[in-house]
């Protein structure tokens, strides 16, 4: 049996709140010392809450960054926006509202004002006025701000980080003083980092809410809803074992000559960022619709990055035929497309009505312990010398047969071995995938590639031992 958390930190929570373009995702990067939240000048770049951890003085709060509505580019997606940043700022204990220091007061700004100071009276309001890059920013400073009845505005420079730390110290002394307080910086636990990939529009947010029980990123039928990574940690467990993963849903990758502007280039690379980064990989490919190159190119990166994977055809639910007999043609079709990645498990689901999506949680629980198997040297010694008798090695380049002097496990996560050889013979490829096949029957490689190195030596088996 499988049951699934969303952690919760149990730290108190500031959110940042504003009209489009006032640096927000600046200052949260700022806020968090790393380049989390994708940051232009485009109004409308950030869609869903980015979330992250401030630390200060050695201690611990989260901070929420929420996306702006008042603009024409995120128009389509105005309302979910807007649900968005309510969620934020009804689990926030303190509201920072954030103004442009260069700009003069607009009326969507003081209409804001009014709308938070009516519904979160309750809470601790901050106003907080970005780009305060020089003095005379300060001094041409509008007046208007301090009418808002929000008090004073705090004078900061997301960019350079002028008055933040003045800005902290006065937050964390409110949290202080509130039911949840700041928390002391505990060591990190091992997380394994679980990344959904693919083209855009084949689903994946959709795969990522269902995967964490929460509607956390937009969803929509048009390509790029998603900008940038977002991610969200879950503790498994499965009979007994805890497992703490964190999830990232990406923007949707595809080939450079189809890219469209800035926003969509700085996507896909922190995309393919996030592949590097991540041990598992959930590469979704849309049921739907035929496997396309860019489906194909996808697969080439992940398996060069050496990464687990899990194949995902979504949208199953659309599927005319779903027997167990269209399945496993499916499947075939799958590996004849990405031969490289056959270690891979197929899953097919619907993201969007949630059909089969429960077959996710045991897959990556199984792939998590296989990542991480260790083979003791002995028990590798002994399934070479068995492999070897039973199928001798295949000659590469040259006329002397090759001769296996030793078998071992160097690494885990992802699983290398080291294949010692006689010196001045070569093995043939095709020898290399039968030890890998056979590997994988001996031993549990579920959905793992297997790196296997090749040594030429002179040593003999013994004495490599």
């Amino acid at each position: 049996m499988i049951e699934k958390t969303l952690l919760k930190n149990n730290l108190p929570t500031i959110a940042l709140l504003g009209r489009a373009n006032v640096g927000k995702s600046t200052f949260f990067n700022t806020l968090i010392s790393e380049n989390k939240a994708l940051v232009s000048n485009i109004a409308g770049t950030t869609r869903n809450n980015n979330e992250g951890i401030i630390v200060w003085r050695g201690k611990e709060i989260n901070v929420i960054d929420t996306g702006g509505v008042d603009n024409d580019q995120n128009e389509f997606f105005a309302n979910e926006i807007l649900v968005q940043a309510e969620k934020a700022l009804e689990e926030a204990d303190i509201l920072i509202m954030l103004v442009d220091a260069k700009s003069l007061l607009l009326p969507q700004e003081r209409e804001l004002a009014k709308k938070i100071k009516a519904k979160y009276k309750n809470k601790k309001i901050f106003l907080v006025a970005n780009k305060a890059d020089s003095k005379r920013d300060i001094l041409n400073l509008d007046q208007s701000y301090f009418k808002l009845g929000l008090g004073e505005p705090f004078l900061i420079s997301a960019t350079n980080g002028k008055g933040v730390g003045d800005l902290l110290d006065i937050l964390y002394k409110e949290l202080g003083r509130a039911s949840v307080r700041p928390k002391k910086v505990k060591a990190e636990s091992k997380t394994i980092k679980v990344s959904l990939i693919g083209k855009p529009n084949v689903g994946k947010s959709s795969i990522f809410n269902k995967l964490i029980g929460e509607e956390k990123v937009i969803v929509s039928d048009l390509a790029h809803t998603t900008r940038e990574p977002f991610d969200t940690d879950i503790e498994y467990e499965m009979n007994g074992k805890k497992q703490k993963v964190t999830f990232v849903d990406t923007a949707g990758i595809r080939r450079k000559a189809k890219v469209d502007g800035f926003l969509e280039k700085e996507g896909i690379k922190r995309s393919i960022e996030t592949i590097a980064n991540s041990d598992i990989i959930l590469l979704v490919i849309d049921g739907s619709e035929p496997i396309s190159s860019q489906d194909m190119q996808l697969g080439g990166l992940i398996e060069r990055k050496s990464k687990s994977v899990i194949i995902i055809v979504n949208k199953w639910d659309l599927a005319e035929d779903n027997s167990d007999s269209a399945r496993n043609d499916v499947k075939q079709m799958v590996y004849s497309h990405f031969p490289h990645l056959d270690f891979s498990p197929i899953l097919f689901l619907s993201g969007k009505t949630g059909y089969k999506t429960g077959q996710i949680f045991p897959s990556i629980m199984k792939v998590i312990e296989a990542r991480h198997t260790i083979i003791t040297d002995n028990a590798a010694s002994k399934f070479m010398d068995h492999i070897t008798k039973t199928h001798k090695p295949s000659r590469g380049k040259g006329t002397r047969q090759p001769k296996v002097f030793g078998f071992r496990q160097i690494n885990a996560d992802p699983p290398v071995f080291k294949l010692y050889i006689k010196q001045g013979t070569s093995l043939h490829r095709s020898y290399l995938n039968f030890i890998e096949n056979k590997l994988r029957e001996k031993f549990n490689f579920f959905g793992t590639p297997i790196v296997i190195k090749m040594e030429k030596s002179k040593i003999s088996d013994d004495k490599l031992k």
